[in-house]
């Protein structure tokens, strides 16, 4: 780890940890100060905060820090984790914005190689450009799931900011991107060019009212997600302080803690991201929020089952459905009840066999292929091969 890319957590924090409660977070961390780095070797989960906002379309300068977000998350206690996790400190803002974005690329890929699952704090969004490069010498094909009121598509041919880092990420070489997801959209911050792009291009998206029904849909998403970002400002303004405050329309606080544990459960997320944090004096609501959301992928994470071996018929069940002349093979696991979905691969021409990879999807989707109907989610999935 090349901790002259990092500021250390700030002396007051340090000396706030040494009074609090023994069995606090604070005091359980592994924390990079002034004084020690620490070491990684068992750490599974490691925090890290990007001071760097210069390329938000409402970008005033002032000063920015975590401090308070580390305060709240210090002071909160564990559940029954095993995960070892530490606190690395914070990338600065490099002297121009590239320097941040190769200092954030640099880390994560660090972090991705020694199988240490980096939970990034931002700043702004488009910091996910950074966060979703660093997979370019890690694995050559990752799904991004973007938490989140708009695609941040937007412009591609403009420079880089947050509302149009995905278009960079679908546009810019090297082509890493499989699957893109954005959870909780919002129809009317998304120009009508920019729907039609995400139909044109097969990714998927589930509407905010969708997920307010049953915040239980989130999860098949989560499951196949390698990046999870998140835009604190999906999250409605009556559950953030004043500062933050964005929509009244959002998910609540049950809603987006219950999301941040779904992306900690999956077996597959290798990273997670909260972006779009605005320091504020007033500010107790949004920090309290954004440590709870960490607490609960951490607590998601320690809840983790592998699940998705399908060599062992005792592990699950295996369900066939004709549906519109089409042969979908569902499996259901034993273990937790979570299921999957064959889609074809593109054929393996020495062999002339088709290969077949797993869609994870709800129990619904069966249901809905049983009555005849193919799941979106496959059709999607099938169209992009």
């Amino acid at each position: 780890m090349n901790y002259s890319l990092l500021s250390p957590v700030s002396s007051r924090l340090v000396e706030a940890i040494k009074v609090s409660h023994f069995q606090t977070l604070g005091r359980k961390l592994k924390l990079h100060t002034t004084e020690t780095t620490p070491d990684l070797k068992g750490i599974d989960i490691a925090i890290v905060g990007v001071l760097e906002v210069r390329n938000s379309i409402d970008y005033i300068e002032q000063s920015f820090n975590l401090t308070d977000i580390r305060q709240s998350f210090y002071g909160l206690f564990p559940g029954n984790w095993t995960a070892q996790i530490a606190d690395l400190g914070n990338i600065l803002m490099g002297s121009d914005i590239e320097d941040t974005y190769f200092a954030l690329t640099d880390i994560v890929t660090s972090l991705l190689k020694q199988n240490i699952i980096p939970v990034i704090i931002g700043g702004s969004q488009d910091l996910t450009y950074a966060h979703y490069r660093a997979y370019d010498n890690v694995k050559p094909m990752i799904n991004v799931v973007n938490v989140d009121k708009s695609f941040d598509l937007g412009d591609s041919s403009n420079p880089i900011s947050n509302n149009n880092y995905v278009g960079k990420v679908i546009l810019e070489k090297p082509y890493n991107l499989f699957n893109y997801t954005v959870l909780g959209f919002q129809t009317y911050f998304n120009s009508q060019e920019e729907i039609d792009l995400m139909e044109k291009l097969f990714f998927e998206y589930h509407r905010l009212g969708e997920l307010n029904k049953d915040i239980k849909t989130v999860e098949p998403a989560m499951r196949d997600a390698d990046l999870v970002s998140i835009d604190i400002n999906s999250v409605k303004s009556s559950e953030v302080s004043a500062k933050q405050k964005y929509s009244p329309n959002g998910f609540d606080g049950r809603e987006i803690c219950a999301i941040s544990r779904y992306a900690g459960i999956s077996n597959k997320v290798s990273s997670f991201g909260i972006y779009e944090y605005k320091p504020s004096l007033d500010d107790e609501a949004t920090t309290m929020l954004i440590s709870q959301m960490i607490w609960y992928f951490i607590e998601g994470f320690n809840c983790r089952i592998k699940d998705d071996n399908f060599q062992n018929p005792d592990e699950f069940n295996k369900y066939t459905v004709l549906v519109q002349g089409q042969e979908l093979v569902f499996y259901k696991s034993l273990k937790t009840g979570r299921w999957w979905v064959e889609t074809p691969v593109l054929s393996v021409s020495h062999t002339k066999k088709n290969k077949h990879t797993l869609l994870a999807c709800m129990q619904s989707d069966y249901e809905t292929a049983t009555q005849g109907q193919i799941p979106e989610s496959w059709y999607k999935a099938c169209k992009k091969h």
